[in-house]
């Protein structure tokens, strides 16, 4: 009876121990993950004529302590493409990402988003830009 009281007893600090092992892992991974640091989320590419194609580069910069690697990008309209790194991104690389936006469809005020899909720490990030597009 007495040998069932003392695995009683040392289970639970068995637990406890394990407990606390996984939350150091989880604390640990939680601060070992790429981030992806845009130097701007916004871009406005003033007054085009219709027909013509912007081009529009943002850079960014891995600031995480993991590679980054970007797995979709969703752009709003057919009239977007977007050009963006296949390979992973090592800690502390710029790269760029860039847009092309094709105006022949479109006129007047534009204002798109393209949703940037990724291992980061925030997994999906959106850029932004914008600008007039003037009906020759």
């Amino acid at each position: 009876m007495q040998n069932n009281l003392n695995i009683s007893v040392k289970s639970p600090s068995i637990f406890r121990g394990a407990f606390c092992l996984f939350l150091v892992f989880i604390g640990f991974s939680a601060f070992s993950q790429p981030q992806l640091k845009f130097k701007d989320l916004k871009k406005n590419f003033g007054f085009v004529k219709k027909g013509e194609i912007v081009i529009i580069e943002f850079e960014f910069v891995n600031s995480g302590n993991q590679p980054a690697i970007i797995t979709e990008v969703k752009a709003e309209c057919s009239c977007t493409t977007v050009e963006f790194p296949k390979q992973p991104i090592a800690p502390g690389q710029s790269e760029k990402i860039v847009v092309k936006f094709d105006t022949k469809s479109v006129y007047d005020r534009q204002d798109r988003i393209v949703e940037i899909v990724s291992n980061a720490k925030t997994p999906s990030q959106k850029i932004r830009f914008k600008g007039v597009v003037l009906n020759k």
